[in-house]
């Protein structure tokens, strides 16, 4: 996550027809949420035209990190993600989004396939209207999660990077589904300003974010390093963060149209059983 959505907490479960049913509520409690937000499409005329300083979302980019983690047992283990921006359009709440696909692989083995939805409104806030996850183990899907605003009751859009962020400004909600899903994150700038080499390469006035999870009370925050014109570049924590991830921006691809029909038919299968679960307009190519 996206843009690496981790810092909610997912359970898991077996079996295809219980998969959406598996999420159960967090044993924390969410705390009361004052600011969500009712999201306008009249404010959206250019959904899919991502262009924010700090998330530009082109179709056919493809971003590579690699890092570790920490698993059940305390020790490291090898963490990367492949974050991909397709060139599919799907239609929630009234609004035209983006479709990205993230893979999360641990030790060489899919963990995690994600699509998420994103949309840009007429004054450059890039919003989340929704996600749709699976887990593995092996190769064998094990658990499923789909939300999205307009499609389950409650669900709210937030904002996932601002147009102008600014050090020092309140945290946003960055999105809202109830239980069982409880994914409920916040966000807000932690630093401007700063210098950031990764394998990538070396980057200027960066942007630092700090993520959390409502529903969690150790107190730990993910930190999202964004450079202008790229989009996120690094990931770490603060606080007794469990899994203490930490991921560095490894290259920055354009994939070929060869690559992107791969993309595509991929992205495509799993948003085939998002519209099962999510109940939702089907994801189409982009017009040419």
């Amino acid at each position: 996550m996206v843009i690496f959505l981790k810092t909610r907490e997912i359970g898991i479960c077996f079996g295809i027809a219980t998969l959406l049913a598996c999420f159960a509520p967090t044993a924390r409690a969410l705390d009361k949420l004052t600011d969500l937000l009712d999201i306008d499409p009249k404010k959206f005329n250019r959904p899919t035209i991502i262009d924010n300083k700090w998330m530009p979302l082109k179709p056919g980019t493809q971003l590579v990190f690699a890092g570790t983690t920490v698993d059940d047992n305390g020790k490291r283990k090898p963490h990367s993600i492949v974050f991909t921006v397709t060139d599919l359009v799907k239609k929630i709440n009234g609004i035209d989004v983006v479709v990205v696909w993230d893979r999360d692989i641990a030790n060489g083995k899919l963990e995690e396939s994600e699509l998420t939805f994103f949309a840009q409104d007429d004054d450059g806030n890039v919003w989340h209207l929704g996600q749709y996850r699976e887990l593995y183990e092996g190769t064998d899907l094990v658990g499923a999660q789909a939300w999205m605003v307009g499609h389950l009751n409650g669900a709210k859009a937030g904002i996932m990077m601002k147009a102008d962020p600014k050090q020092g400004t309140p945290s946003y909600s960055q999105g809202y589904a109830p239980p069982p899903f409880n994914w409920a994150d916040r966000g807000q700038v932690f630093k401007t300003g700063q210098k950031v080499k990764v394998p990538a390469g070396t980057y200027e006035n960066v942007l630092v974010t700090e993520e959390w999870a409502l529903s969690e009370a150790s107190g730990a925050r993910q930190l999202k390093y964004y450079a202008p014109g790229v989009g996120n570049i690094k990931v770490g924590y603060t606080g007794n963060d469990e899994k203490k991830e930490m991921l560095d921006l490894v290259k920055v691809v354009q994939l070929s149209p060869q690559e992107m029909d791969e993309v595509r038919a991929e992205a495509l299968k799993l948003d085939g059983r998002n519209y099962v679960y999510g109940s939702t307009e089907k994801a189409q190519r982009r017009p040419q």
